[in-house]
């Protein structure tokens, strides 16, 4: 039986599957098991489990595994110099290993298929042994036993896209009281297409990636036969034909047929073959194949059945004649097509048919592309705030599309307690960010907070906020995380006061009900006027500063909010002359590949790398104001900067630019220095500055232990030496000058005492 693949809303999937329990009888319906393997680290973790090794030990064990794709314990060893050295050198050890290999890739345990149902007529049990997970059914068999047996199976996949289109929609009649029918929405309005044309496809289903913008930026649809052919085009394989459909559809004039008799087939596409449904009218019109034979031809062709193809060579060009001479299939020879020609022809069809793609599979994806893109264009502040919120909890992709709201004019608001909905929403023009997007501020919290705000209107302090979620589940660590988002800020107290006296107002309404027994009251809130739970009892309190509140903003949603750290070093990184992130990644920027340049910014994201030679590397994201850039930190820069990797202060980094095409640029770094060192580095320094290091009498013997701190770090920057026993001064030769970075400054202070080193400016 073929599999069917339908996709839905993610969060009513489950609505389907109950769906056809209901439909075809709770006995007829199963989901497929899946098996889950032993990887390299979880052999290794199960192994010494198992043979009562201590955990911090196997957990050493496992952590000097790479983390890499279809990474193997014998692989890891040969990497790994600590690995191999701890195997043949710890009996102990060696023993896990040896079992953890034994059991590497062997099954694991049994999980549910993340789409697959099967249907059957009779029941399920007839057919396959089943076993259960939870309430339902599952099969025994993997999904291949499955569909050999001849079973229906059903792929019900969670699509995201239809999510954020059915979210949108709500919000639109939530908010302005307007349906948007989709079914009967234009599909040639202009504006869409010159939205889609300009590469401005964040977020358009199957339109957003690097290299997908580029293809329609060449491809310029106008309609939406123009956006099935790119989805069907832009693929392995189908590639190779995207420059000649880009130069036909330029030029039509240019488009040469085979044979008059294919022109009614492949107009649409320019004369390139894009699709499935062409090559099976191409074998129906040109030779007289039937529907059903027609099929069998596209089938043994996507499926690279070479035996059959030229068995269907011989019959396309020269057709089927019975014993009886009676023709059961005409051929592309009886029907006016040169035998040299039909060969042609079905050479290109099978060339074309290794990756041909499904038309009607692409045009409903086509129209869900052209539906996201038109509620962009048509309502980009609900499109966006449902994109924002299908991506919650992928930091990397809320910063990217944030980013793309300020390209569209859209401007991002605070969480609130009083306005904020669990996911983001839209506050007139702008975007509210979500409660639920807080760290530790889960789903239920926010669904509470929200009803009490409709049963008994916003709050009016953190008093009323605690009093009347006091029989909640309101934990300290939620509380607290909201207040360091900003989500408080309109009780008019300040971050600080707030953090400051959240627990003691939390404490006294716990002491309060404790007090309380059941059945009995305090005198004292009989007496009480209703108005004093609105009273507050936070005294006021001086503000953080700016950066600790961007610190907490960051730590707590992933992004600045209230600003971003790099305003401060605005004017030092325009003075040591930095370039923008955004002007790096712009595809009209003047920087090429290769091209050296200085981007100035906080670390927001790092992952360090063993590499093959047992020293380590590093990928980190700098991000300034107007975007955030991947470098490459080699093992040479690692060594040197590998402190400064891990302070929260602006770093700049200088490099070369790595652009390939269809991804993202990177930076290949050359230095890495805290943004506050650069000043002094990057001026002519021998004339700018100059470190003067005085060893005090009795530490000349710390002059070993000085030269190598300062060798770490080798700059422009001269050097001086003062020896208090002998009363003499030595300058440094050139190649011992260094950086004056922070991290050398504070090892050297460490050392010989802060009275001992000076950094000044020569004239």
């Amino acid at each position: 039986m073929p599999d069917i693949d339908v996709d839905f809303c993610i969060e009513r999937r489950q609505e389907v599957i109950d769906y056809v329990i209901r439909k075809y009888g709770k006995d007829n319906v199963a989901q497929i098991i899946t098996f889950g393997t032993f990887g390299a680290k979880q052999a290794i973790r199960d192994s010494a489990r198992v043979l009562s090794m201590p955990y911090a030990d196997a957990d050493r064990i496992a952590k000097l595994i790479p983390q890499e794709l279809d990474m193997t314990i014998e692989k890891a060893i040969s990497m790994n110099r600590e690995l191999k050295e701890l195997y043949e050198n710890d009996a102990a050890a060696a023993k896990v290993i040896d079992i953890a290999k034994a059991i590497e890739g062997m099954p694991r345990h049994s999980s549910t298929h993340a789409a697959g149902v099967v249907i059957c007529g009779e029941p399920v049990s007839d057919y396959v042994p089943l076993s259960h997970n939870g309430e339902m059914a599952i099969t025994q068999f993997e999904k291949d036993t499955v569909e050999e047996l001849g079973l229906l199976k059903m792929d019900f996949l969670g699509l995201r896209n239809l999510t954020i289109i059915r979210d949108t929609l709500d919000m639109i009649k939530r908010d302005t009281g307007e349906t948007v029918d989709l079914v009967n929405i234009d599909y040639d309005i202009p504006g869409v297409y010159k939205m889609i044309s300009e590469g401005d496809t964040d977020g358009v289903f199957q339109l957003e990636s690097a290299g997908m913008k580029n293809f329609m930026k060449e491809l310029k649809p106008q309609n939406l036969e123009d956006i099935i052919a790119g989805i069907s085009l832009f693929r392995p394989g189908p590639m190779d034909e995207i420059p000649t459909y880009v130069d036909n559809k330029s030029h039509p004039e240019n488009v040469r047929y085979k044979h008059e008799k294919l022109k009614p087939i492949l107009d649409v596409t320019y004369g390139c073959m894009v699709y499935q449904e062409q090559i099976m009218q191409i074998v129906r019109d040109l030779a007289g194949y039937s529907f059903g034979r027609a099929d069998l031809v596209r089938r043994a062709m996507s499926k690279k059945k070479m035996d059959v193809m030229e068995k269907e060579r011989d019959f396309f060009i020269n057709g089927i004649v019975d014993e009886n001479g009676t023709v059961e299939l005409d051929g592309a020879v009886r029907r006016g097509v040169d035998k040299k020609t039909a060969n042609d022809i079905f050479d290109g069809m099978i060339d074309f048919a290794k990756y041909a793609f499904n038309k009607s599979h692409a045009a409903c994806y086509a129209v869900v592309a052209y539906e996201t893109a038109y509620l962009k264009y048509k309502y980009p502040t609900f499109f966006m705030a449902a994109l924002l919120s299908s991506v919650l909890s992928t930091t990397d992709k809320v910063t990217q599309y944030i980013m793309d709201c300020g390209k569209m004019g859209i401007s991002l608001l605070p969480p609130s307690i009083n306005e904020s909905i669990d996911g983001f929403s839209v506050d007139e023009h702008s975007i509210r960010f979500g409660l639920a997007g807080i760290a530790n501020v889960g789903f239920n919290l926010v669904d509470v907070i929200v009803k009490e705000r409709e049963r008994g209107g916003k709050f009016t302090s953190f008093d009323d906020f605690a009093n009347r979620m006091q029989v909640r589940e309101l934990n300290k660590r939620a509380v607290e995380c909201m207040i360091k988002a900003g989500a408080m800020d309109c009780f008019g107290k300040s971050r600080a006061a707030l953090l400051d006296g959240y627990a003691d107002v939390l404490e006294g309404l716990a002491n309060s009900k404790r007090n309380n027994l059941e059945g009995q009251g305090s005198l004292l809130s009989f007496l009480n006027d209703e108005e004093d739970i609105h009273e507050d009892s936070i005294p006021d309190k001086e503000e953080f500063p700016l950066l600790k509140l961007l610190a907490m903003e960051k730590e707590m949603m992933g992004i600045y909010i209230s600003g971003h750290p790099m305003q401060e070093y605005k004017e030092l990184a325009e003075k040591v002359g930095v370039d923008y992130t955004n002007d790096i990644s712009d595809e009209e920027s003047k920087i090429r590949d290769g091209d050296t340049v200085t981007v100035a910014g906080m670390i927001s994201a790092r992952k360090d790398k063993l590499t093959k030679n047992n020293t380590y590397m590093s990928y980190i994201s700098v991000e300034d104001m107007y975007g955030s850039i991947e470098v490459l930190v080699f093992p040479k820069i690692f060594e040197k900067a590998r402190n400064i990797l891990g302070a929260d202060e602006p770093v700049c980094v200088k490099g070369r630019v790595d652009i390939k095409e269809d991804y993202p640029p990177k930076i290949i770094a050359d230095s890495v220095l805290l943004l506050s060192d650069v000043e002094a580095v990057s001026a002519p320094a021998e004339e700018k500055m100059k470190l003067y290091i005085k060893l005090k009498l009795g530490k000349d013997f710390l002059l070993d232990r000085v030269m190598e701190i300062i060798g770490k770090y080798k700059g422009n920057v001269p050097l001086c030496l003062y020896f208090e026993e002998s009363g003499r001064a030595y300058n440094a030769n050139r190649e011992n000058f260094i950086e004056p970075t922070q991290e050398l400054l504070k090892e050297l202070a460490g050392l010989l005492g802060e009275d001992c080193i000076k950094l000044t400016k020569t004239e």
